[in-house]
């Protein structure tokens, strides 16, 4: 008897022209650390009385379907998650190609996601999936990944794939050693640690169906945070924070002039941290700072992606 296992687990991925309707063509198989992506439905137990004390059959609740998806971030791959957070990029250049991603956009794409385990078999489809939020930690070393948080609108299981034959981008990771942290045009330097968070605030909407499917994810109001740990070396970051000014954050991954991740926090608002003297060890201050809307230019924060391919 064939059990699942991980590392034969596949996952494929398409844009959809209608919301919830996997599209029959057009999938991409896409590189995945780990995934929470699926569908449940709890049980509402009985409250009826009078019955003994056995309590009755309970009643099926609503469905829900959503989850994590964990990818690398890597050189064209994140286009795909990138599109569905900030929605379809502006495309320049011949080679290398610079795709161009903005906040703001009122209408973001829906994807359908199929993941497979061929061993049972199971072909789990999500279709209506679209990104909630999508966030990255940076540090000194180890894997650099990014989390995308998905709303789907329901879930459909097979015994064989829906997704036909996918193509695939090719894999190239940028790695935490090719990052770099650079404020108002000046590297950041005593950097322990970096956290960005990007969310869209979706709004499911959850209507009386037959199906038990909700009606959409509508985008509400978008926010940008993120944490950055310091060793406490000099007071910019503290005088800012006083002062309530924002500033540039540029967070960059490159692997040459071919192939380049740029995260731009147009305008960064500081808090007033506390500074603490934990012992005799080095003093580190963090900041959890948010971003809001500039006046120049008129958005919140960019995502460059410069690579090979010609269109997402």
């Amino acid at each position: 008897m064939a059990r699942a296992h991980g590392a034969r687990a596949q996952m494929a991925l398409a844009f959809e022209t209608v919301y919830g309707t996997a599209p029959a063509t057009g999938f991409r198989t896409v590189p995945f650390a780990s995934t929470t992506l699926g569908s449940e439905q709890p049980l509402i137990a009985s409250e009826l009385l009078g019955q003994g004390r056995d309590p009755l059959a309970p009643i099926k609740d609503a469905v829900t379907a959503d989850g994590d998806v964990v990818v690398p971030i890597d050189v064209e791959n994140l286009g795909l998650w990138l599109k569905a957070a900030f929605g379809a990029p502006v495309t320049s250049g011949t080679t290398p190609k610079t795709h161009t991603f903005q906040s703001g956009n009122w209408a973001l794409p829906s994807m359908a996601i199929e993941t497979a385990m061929p061993e049972v078999p199971r072909y789990a489809m999500y279709s209506g999936c679209v990104c909630d939020q999508l966030s990255w930690q940076m540090a000194r070393s180890g894997l650099l990944t990014a989390t995308a948080r998905l709303i789907a609108q329901g879930e459909s299981v097979a015994a064989a794939t829906a997704a036909g034959t996918p193509t695939s981008l090719a894999l190239q990771r940028f790695g935490h050693f090719n990052g770099a942290i650079t404020r108002n045009g000046t590297p950041l330097g005593n950097v322990i640690s970096a956290e960005v968070t990007y969310s869209n605030g979706l709004d499911r909407i959850e209507t009386i169906r037959s199906d038990g499917r909700i009606e959409g994810a509508d985008p509400g109001m978008a926010a940008l945070t993120g944490r950055v740990e310091v060793r406490f070396a000099d007071t910019a970051l503290i005088t800012q924070a006083i002062d309530g000014t924002p500033c540039e954050l540029v967070f960059a991954w490159s692997l040459g002039a071919d192939a380049s991740f740029t995260f731009t926090a147009h305008a960064v608002y500081l808090p007033r941290p506390r500074i603490e003297i934990p012992g005799p060890q080095g003093i580190q201050a963090t900041f959890d700072w948010q971003a809001a809307k500039a006046t120049s230019p008129a958005r919140m924060c960019t995502a460059v992606l410069v690579n090979t391919v010609a269109t997402y």
